[in-house]
């Protein structure tokens, strides 16, 4: 059976490897700001083939599950996800601009929504509301303004800074896990010595 330093050491290494993965996930999401062009096209790309991945694997439990009663739903959600992903590969330029077009309304009405709520509700966080839902309103109004051109740099840029933010809280977890696990080893060395 391993011992505590042992599985201390192996946590600390845990730790270290996903503060590595937070650190390239950053480094990624900076390149992809940089490049917003590239980075909407491979956002694009990828979506595309995990929907054809996803439809392929969705046909595969279909056939395996044919006899029973949810068999041409599962064949026809595959299909669908087969067909998707085909269209999004071949054509990434206008799948962007498709999703950037629907990100664009939905900030349009999110915020629409968001000024009336608050304005109506006057609830304890009106401030709060008002500007998320004026925020939401001008980044729709300032994506439609510049639409197609936009589709260019709008969604490559919410997939960096997904990338961007998700790597950071990598990068958080592995020091502050790494942190901890130093914190109780160290507590540990001086029990096992009375011993």
């Amino acid at each position: 059976m391993a011992g505590p330093t042992t599985e201390g050491k192996r946590l600390h290494r845990s730790f270290g490897g996903l503060a590595l993965l937070g650190v390239l996930l950053v480094v990624a999401g900076l390149v992809g700001l940089v490049y917003t062009g590239v980075a909407t096209l491979t956002s694009m790309i990828l979506f595309g083939w995990l929907l054809l991945v996803g439809g392929l694997v969705g046909l595969v439990h279909a056939v395996q599950a044919r006899g029973t009663a949810y068999f041409w739903l599962g064949v026809v959600v595959a299909a669908l996800n087969i067909a998707a992903g085909i269209v999004v590969i071949k054509n990434p330029v206008g799948t962007a601009e498709a999703l950037t077009m629907f990100a664009a309304l939905l900030f349009l009405t999110g915020g629409v929504f968001r000024l009336v709520g608050s304005v109506v509700v006057r609830g304890p966080q009106f401030g709060w509301t008002l500007l998320q839902g004026a925020f939401g309103l001008l980044l729709g109004v300032l994506v439609l303004v510049d639409w197609p051109h936009s589709s260019l740099y709008v969604l490559g840029c919410f997939f960096s800074l997904a990338l961007l933010f998700d790597g950071l809280g990598l990068v958080a977890i592995g020091v502050g896990g790494r942190r901890v696990v130093s914190m109780v080893t160290d507590q540990m060395k001086p029990e096992e010595g009375a011993k």
